[in-house]
């Protein structure tokens, strides 16, 4: 497609236009190739694309901290890297955060990070000359302008979600600005929140509601998703970890001004249920709506039970062009299927370029999922909890999700379908990989076979599962790992409509509590994942059935509920940041299966495969040491 060629090009062209070492402590430079940057309409537009480059890295999961530092999702450290795998992600869980070095630095751009202050000031590089093209027509002027500030908004939004109080990059530095006003300062939370809506209030108006030329702009920015920005900013903005968080009531900055407001706010809720509704409406209006699967010619027969695993497994797959739910996806394609992929056939094996199968979900990940009744699995009250690690071999109520006559454990039946739609495990069907016909009995439906000596097992340092799960989710039920692969492309949603669902639900609990509005959106997620509502579920099954009841017993349901939905997908350890839930979540081992035995008795024993190092400090990146020698206005974060 021409767009993602397009695409291609942009990360070059980005890091090529401008380059500094030092973002925020010295003044623009390659002036003298601005004249031809802005000659034209055609040069102008590549400058453009250029703004777009970091919104490739967003579907990069060794680079993403929503991927790398929540736990749901982990990678083993002590592999043979013949992928050349950048580690340092998944590897800041093993305590190796530090100051000297940081890992994932976005403020510079090192460590398997970029520098997100550079595109920041690309970005300005365009907004300060746009004029200059004088075959653009004001109306494309307009759309780029708009596209440009909701770009350079968004780079604030991540960095502040990393580094909370951040300089704010209004404008770039004249050339002859004094040495004082290159240092810049971090601005309060505040105004740093304030900012970032601001620049995107300011483009909404100017940005189309949708792409109508998918071959050619797809991946560009819309009002919709601009909307759904805004409510993330303000709910993130709500939360804990920035809304009058006790930790951070003594941080200020060299002048003594507090970065953190000192009192929780309970109003800045109130405005992410509002940003969240009106981001809804105008997602609805454009006839979004929550994904179903529709079998192609080649999927002769679907149980419904079966098709309710692929509307939610779908739901990330599907190609963005045909996905009614999807908001905003990155861009390019996502590229690590295969480390998402068990191996499920001898060829596989044998080929160690097929499919590396490294991505492990800990136990804790698949427990996260509710049972078939639609709870946690330690509050149904009509599921085994104390038995889930004991042995049950698969029959045939269960054969569209276990192989039949194959022993597991009983923790992996009578599961949602979105546990079913986002695990691999042992003994777990898997629809796809080249067979979808549940009829052809000379051709069954693959199944895993993860213990010991297993197909998907250990086979060597290269290619290795610690846990004994996979995060299904993350590949396309047509792509095929055989000898070699071949792989069916989709783009990582980071906007789903579910999720916009979930986030005015959570915000509007935090503002009245659970009332109807509330029950409405996260049951409407429910019932696609083929679940009751929340009352329902809770009054027929749950141990304690007024949970849902009370303003704090929602909040936990809804918090889970995004979680399972939004698994793997690069939202859990944003979420749990801001909750200030990531520390108790890490404070327990990351566990997996004895994935080197293939007895079932054997190979379903938790063993320990590290401890999670995060403690309170770990909530916001460290600002590289050597920056705060460089520019002695920056103040370290609170208890690097």
């Amino acid at each position: 497609m021409k767009s993602y060629f397009k695409y291609i090009c942009i990360a070059i062209l980005a890091f090529s236009s401008v380059s500094c070492k030092k973002y925020l402590d010295t003044t623009p430079d390659n002036l003298g190739t601005l004249e031809y940057a802005f000659r034209n309409r055609n040069e102008a537009e590549n400058y453009l694309y250029s703004c777009y480059a970091y919104l490739q890295r967003m579907n990069d999961v060794a680079s993403n901290p929503g991927f790398t530092t929540s736990a749901e999702l982990v990678y083993a450290n002590d592999l043979d890297n013949y992928l050349n795998f950048n580690r340092t992600g998944f590897n800041l869980l093993r305590g190796t955060q530090t100051v000297g070095n940081p890992g994932l630095n976005a403020w510079d751009g090192s460590e398997g990070s970029y520098s997100l202050f550079r595109s920041i000031r690309i970005c300005n590089i365009m907004l300060e000359n746009i004029d200059q093209p004088v075959d653009l027509t004001e109306a494309e002027k307009k759309r780029w302008i708009a596209e440009t500030k909701f770009l350079k908004a968004y780079y604030h939004y991540v960095l502040f979600k990393m580094y909370g109080p951040i300089p704010l990059i209004r404008t770039n530095q004249s050339i002859s600005a004094s040495t004082e006003e290159i240092r810049v300062k971090r601005a309060p939370v505040d105004e740093t929140v304030g900012y970032i809506v601001s620049l995107l209030d300011e483009a909404i108006p100017d940005l189309p509601a949708a792409i109508t030329s998918l071959t050619t702009q797809l991946g560009r920015v819309t009002s919709v998703i601009a909307l759904s920005v805004k409510a993330d900013v303000l709910a993130t903005a709500a939360s804990p970890l920035f809304n009058g968080n006790p930790d951070y009531a003594s941080f200020r900055d060299k002048d003594g001004q507090s970065l953190f407001p000192a009192a929780a706010d309970p109003q800045k809720w109130q405005k992410a249920a509002d940003a969240a509704k009106a981001a809804i409406t105008a997602a609805e209006e454009q006839g979004l709506r929550l994904y179903t699967f529709s079998a192609p010619a080649t999927v002769a027969i679907l149980p419904d039970s079966l098709k309710r695993v692929m509307d939610v497994w779908n739901s990330v797959t599907e190609k963005w062009e045909l996905n009614p739910e999807i908001i905003w996806a990155s861009n390019p394609e996502f590229s690590y299927q295969g480390f998402a992929t068990p191996r499920m056939t001898a060829n596989s094996v044998v080929n160690a370029f097929s499919n590396p199968s490294t991505f492990s979900a800990p136990i804790a990940t698949q427990e996260l999922f509710y049972t078939v009744n639609g709870l946690p699995i330690n509050e149904d009250k009509d599921w085994d909890y104390a038995g889930r690690n004991t042995l049950k071999t698969g029959d045939a109520a269960s054969r569209f999700f276990i192989q039949e006559g194959y022993q597991t454990i009983k923790g992996h039946f009578a599961r949602e379908s979105r546990f079913y739609g986002s695990l691999a495990f042992d003994g777990g069907i898997w629809f796809g990989n080249g067979r979808t016909n549940i009829a052809d009995q000379a051709n069954p439906l693959y199944y895993v076979q993860a213990r010991g000596t297993g197909l998907a097992g250990p086979s060597d340092n290269i290619r290795l599962n610690i846990t004994g799960y996979w995060p299904k989710k993350l590949v396309s039920y047509q792509s095929v790992y055989d000898d070699g692969f071949q792989t069916t492309p989709f783009r990582l949603p980071l906007i789903r409509l579910a999720g916009l669902y979930l986030l005015y639900a959570e915000a509007q609990n935090e503002v009245s509590g659970p009332t109807a509005e509330v029950f409405t959106y996260i049951d409407r997620v429910r019932t696609r994942a083929g679940l009751q509502g929340v009352q329902a579920s809770w009054n027929a099954h749950a141990r304690n059935p007024s949970k849902y009841q009370s303003k704090e017993g929602m909040r936990q349901i809804i918090h889970q509920e995004r979680r399972i939905e939004l698994c793997f997908e690069g939202q859990a350890g944003w979420d749990l940041r801001r909750w200030k839930e990531l520390q108790s979540v890490l404070a327990a081992p990351v566990q997996g299966w004895s994935i080197y035995d293939s007895e079932p008795v054997n190979y379903y024993r938790p063993v320990t495969k590290f401890i999670p190092v995060f403690g309170q400090k770990d909530y916001l990146w460290p600002i590289k040491s050597y920056d705060l020698v460089v520019n002695p206005n920056l103040v370290q974060n609170p208890y690097w």
